[in-house]
């Protein structure tokens, strides 16, 4: 439980983050009708929460958190789990879903220099090109031709995505300095507890329980974003940041936004213009950039 995955165990985690995290962006839309942002990312951290409690009492390997392990569990539960879906679902109100999931994915900009000034990791020639095309990907993407800067809502939605991905690169980098004392499966019930209790308590002041629409479609939308999109993919991407580089995690989470574009104009309708297409291209270029190199060195 507490070893490592091999190279090969973590791109596979990757990839399931990478589907399943970018197939919800449309699922969170539709949710976000029927639940206020902040009580629907309290609801999905706390049921991730009660999954993974639940997992670890049938293991017989519940434990609270050394004080080594503290600050990584503080550190995720603000950056990763409580301000970053705080910032998301409110930011996710008043932009499209696969516009939403680009900027919130524009995390390379703020860890690249991060990275760089902590922790000594100097991008690769693969690496720096890899950078180059999904940052030009998303440039693409982010066409301000197409935005108005006098709604007001909308821009305010788009500043918070942009600050989720600058919170979730603080993570990732705090992540890779961390000394790890108790596994990622052990510490996540916990920092996703109090992430979503920070958030309940938010919710709790700032929006009526009576806005909840109870359906069937509420329950099946929790059903994918508590135990899958929660306790599985938070727990996933933080065994994964433990392995890979944090420029290289970073980097191929920019397939998160691809699967978000295609499913949200699956699910959606939202337009697959050709400039959207041609931001895929770039990033999916990246991505690949990015992989191939660290195949052939594994």
């Amino acid at each position: 439980m507490s070893a490592q995955p091999t190279s090969r165990q973590a791109a596979v985690l990757l990839a399931a983050v990478i589907l399943l995290w970018g197939a919800n962006w449309p699922v969170m839309k539709v949710g976000l009708q029927l639940i206020p942002p902040l009580w629907f990312a309290a609801a999905r951290v706390l049921l991730g929460a009660v999954c993974l409690f639940a997992l670890l009492a049938a293991l017989g390997r519940i434990r609270l958190p050394g004080r080594a392990d503290i600050p990584v569990v503080v550190s995720i539960s603000i950056f990763q789990i409580g301000l970053f879906l705080a910032l998301i679902t409110i930011g996710l109100q008043y932009v499209d879903a696969g516009r939403a999931a680009i900027l919130a994915y524009t995390t390379p900009l703020w860890v690249v220099p991060i990275a760089a000034l902590t922790l000594g990791e100097r991008p690769r020639r693969a690496e720096a090109a890899a950078l180059l095309l999904g940052l030009t990907g998303i440039g693409v993407l982010f066409n301000p031709q197409g935005f108005d800067l006098s709604d007001v809502r909308a821009v305010a939605g788009n500043a918070m995505l942009l600050a989720a991905a600058m919170s979730w690169a603080v993570s990732i980098v705090h992540i890779r300095q961390h000394t790890w004392h108790m596994s990622p499966l052990q510490l996540m019930p916990w920092q996703m507890l109090i992430g979503g209790g920070a958030l309940a308590i938010g919710a709790m002041i700032t929006e009526p329980v009576s806005d909840i629409r109870w359906s069937a479609d509420l329950v099946l939308v929790m059903a994918y974003n508590g135990p899958v999109a929660s306790a599985f993919c938070f727990w996933a991407y933080v065994t994964v940041a433990r392995r890979l580089p944090a420029i290289t995690t970073a980097l191929a989470s920019l397939g998160v936004p691809v699967i978000g574009v295609l499913s949200s104009a699956i699910a959606l309708g939202e337009p697959l213009s050709l400039t959207r297409v041609g931001g895929l291209a770039l990033i999916t270029s990246a991505v690949a950039l990015l992989t191939f190199p660290r195949r052939q060195r594994n």
